[in-house]
């Protein structure tokens, strides 16, 4: 399976996600979270939501890049996989998950792992991004070529930039009830910042051995590049698909 994690480990990749609280990002979820419930938040990071996302129940964080996850906290952290979760069969009342479905090759086989993890009549919480609704202004010639070698690098690494439109579709195909699904968009990085981010994750994957899709990137590394260094101003809103969904 090819799989990796696009915006990979850099200091501005992993503060960006460090900005991420649950009373952000978590809202949505809130009233899944009964006192004394057993809660795993998979693809944890760092853990800047798990700390506070059930503090009455028993959180478990789960996360397959093992350096990322903290040393010394109340919450139990876990290094696996989502695609073989270390956990007995109906284990869990809740499972949430925020910005992982975007970065997964096989979401079917995600969702298969929750949904055996789950209690009967559990719950689940999924937030996942969808680029194509993103709210990006201006959207210039350099703008759209460099977004379109950002989501190539997405793709690359096995992810779906568009997660989001296809996720409720995915949650009811697995045998998921009780949908329910909202858009939420928010200011996760300034218009310049995202230039910059986009930028500096094409600069990385032109340092690696070049691969087919060399000439595609060099070209949106140059649209990125005048992107950064011609239009300073404007505004990005990320849209994010909230779901909740019953076992």
């Amino acid at each position: 399976m090819l799989e990796g994690y696009a915006p990979g480990y850099a200091q501005d990749a992993l503060s960006m996600m460090n900005t991420r609280t649950a009373s952000d990002r978590a809202a949505f979820a809130q009233q899944l979270f009964i006192p004394g419930s057993r809660v795993l938040d998979l693809g944890c990071g760092q853990g800047s939501i798990t700390t506070t996302l059930a503090p009455n129940c028993h959180v478990i964080g789960l996360d397959i890049h093992h350096p990322l996850l903290p040393t010394a906290s109340t919450v139990d952290y876990i290094n696996a996989t989502a695609y073989a979760l270390p956990f007995a069969t109906a284990s869990f009342d809740v499972v949430f998950s925020h910005a992982l479905f975007e970065h997964l090759a096989d979401p079917a086989a995600v969702l298969a792992e929750i949904r055996r993890v789950l209690r009967p009549g559990g719950h689940l919480a999924i937030s996942t991004s969808d680029w194509s609704r993103a709210k990006i202004r201006p959207r210039t010639a350099n703008v759209d070529a460099a977004l379109r070698g950002h989501y190539l690098l997405r793709r690359s690494s096995g992810g779906d930039p568009f997660s989001g439109r296809t996720i409720a579709t995915k949650l009811a195909t697995a045998g998921f009830t009780n949908i329910t699904e909202r858009s939420r968009y928010r200011e996760d990085l300034s218009y310049r910042a995202l230039a910059t981010y986009v930028e500096a994750r094409l600069a990385e994957a032109l340092s690696k051995p070049p691969t087919k899709d060399h000439d595609q990137l060099t070209s949106a590394a140059r649209s990125a590049w005048s992107w950064t260094r011609t239009t300073a101003i404007g505004d990005f809103h990320q849209c994010w698909q909230e779901l909740t969904a019953t076992r």
